[in-house]
């Protein structure tokens, strides 16, 4: 065969090659794609912008699953920070207790972070810190993001949602117990409820020592529930124990408050029961 011919029936296989359609490969499917994701019953997310934090938040948002006799019906607010890894769990914990008819129907709104793998530690080791520590830079957002429940958040639920204003509950643990409190001695009105489990009394130089004495100071009155947790083996056990012993102490008037120490738990293993015990305290009559 001459190269000419060798060159040519080359050109027409290419030829054919590229007239031929081709087979799109459809990605591989896993065993997995047929089943649909759990979810939540009644719950809904919702994305806010803070002016106050200029941080971007997810807002969970859990509804009461009965339809209300009466349509102008409010429902307490339970506000949950770390709502990332707690919001699920207080799920859980209310439809419990529920059930067991000791807290009425509530909303239930967990508080996290928008964005494609947020860093949590980080970002909340800003917003629930109320003063800056030296070596944890850009800590000490506290004010500003206690602005934003104040300014933005709360409307927001409030406009949108059968909320009653009066019957709002801050609950958090660690850093977020912190925040907890640290807001009960700032602004106490603002929530009729503070669930503050393992709160890092140890932070900032002891600084919740510090607000509390300068409180106390100030005012002979607490008007509040407020459920203080720490787990038996953890190290916080101590500062929490101290902290709890000198709010205890003031025998502020109108505070209805209660202590607990989680036997056998440590830092994180204590929130389910912590969270249990202080819903069942915060609503108890």
């Amino acid at each position: 065969m001459s190269r000419r011919l060798i060159f040519i029936t080359l050109s027409l296989v290419s030829l054919f090659v590229l007239a031929s359609p081709v087979q799109a490969q459809s990605p591989a499917k896993s065993p997995l794609d047929e089943y649909k994701p759990v979810t939540i019953p009644g719950s809904h997310k919702r994305a806010l912008t803070s002016t106050n934090t200029k941080r971007d938040y997810d807002i969970y948002i859990r509804l009461p699953t009965t339809t209300p006799q009466n349509a102008n019906k409010k429902y307490p607010v339970l506000y949950v920070l770390d709502g990332q890894w707690d919001f699920k769990l207080l799920d859980s914990v209310y439809g419990g207790l529920y059930y067991d008819k000791y807290v009425p129907e509530m909303i239930i709104i967990g508080i996290t972070y928008s964005g494609t793998d947020p860093n949590y530690d980080l970002l909340r080791s800003y917003d629930y810190t109320p003063v800056a520590e030296t070596n944890r830079p850009g800590t000490g957002d506290g004010p500003k993001f206690l602005a934003f429940l104040k300014n933005e958040l709360f409307p927001m639920i409030e406009k949108n949602y059968p909320a009653d204003d009066s019957k709002r509950v801050l609950m958090g643990s660690s850093l977020g117990g912190l925040f907890t409190i640290y807001t009960m001695l700032t602004e106490p009105s603002l929530f009729f409820g503070y669930v503050a489990a393992s709160p890092a009394a140890n932070y900032g130089k002891r600084f919740l020592f510090t607000q509390e004495s300068e409180y106390a100071a100030k005012r002979k009155d607490l008007p509040v529930k407020l459920f203080v947790s720490v787990g038996e083996v953890e190290n916080l056990a101590g500062p929490v124990k101290e902290l709890a012993a000198v709010i205890k102490s003031r025998r502020y008037e109108k505070l209805q408050f209660e202590s607990r120490v989680i036997e056998g738990e440590r830092h994180a293993g204590n929130k389910p029961e912590a969270f249990n015990r202080g819903l069942r305290f915060v609503f108890q009559k």
